[in-house]
């Protein structure tokens, strides 16, 4: 299961070219994110590949942080794929709290990264209808 960076962070200029540089420096790449706003501030959510390093660095520079588990699922670049999983989950009763898209960089192949309660046991229900979970981004 990956963990992912959540921060929270004042909705000003610049903010986040801080985050990707403490991130830069700490030799930490960023392989998936999404970023929400409001009037004050954002949550900037981000898949790394060191989640506690980066944890640790930004919350070093005054962040306000979290490490989340959060599932992907590689789908193949066709229509309806999306739809399908989303039905998947549906049908299983599971709700989505957000996802957001990736790829794996050794297939090339999309992966949808997404937050949801119980992510073990939806982590086994999305395996148990063929879906193909990964860590590979």
């Amino acid at each position: 299961m990956l963990k992912q960076v959540s921060i929270y962070a004042e909705n000003k200029k610049g903010q986040m070219e801080h985050i990707t540089a403490v991130l830069a420096k700490e030799n930490i790449n960023i392989l998936g994110s999404v970023t929400n706003d409001s009037a004050e501030f954002g949550i900037i959510r981000l898949v790394t590949t060191e989640p506690e390093k980066a944890f640790d660095a930004l919350e070093k520079e005054g962040y306000h942080c979290r490490l989340n588990p959060v599932l992907a699922v590689e789908v193949t670049d066709e229509v309806g794929n999306l739809n399908k999983l989303l039905k998947a989950l549906d049908e299983s009763n599971i709700n989505l709290d957000y996802l957001y898209l990736s790829f794996n960089r050794e297939t090339g192949r999309p992966i949808m990264v997404f937050h949801c309660d119980g992510p073990f046991e939806v982590d086994d229900c999305l395996r148990c209808k063929g879906f193909i979970m990964t860590e590979n981004l």
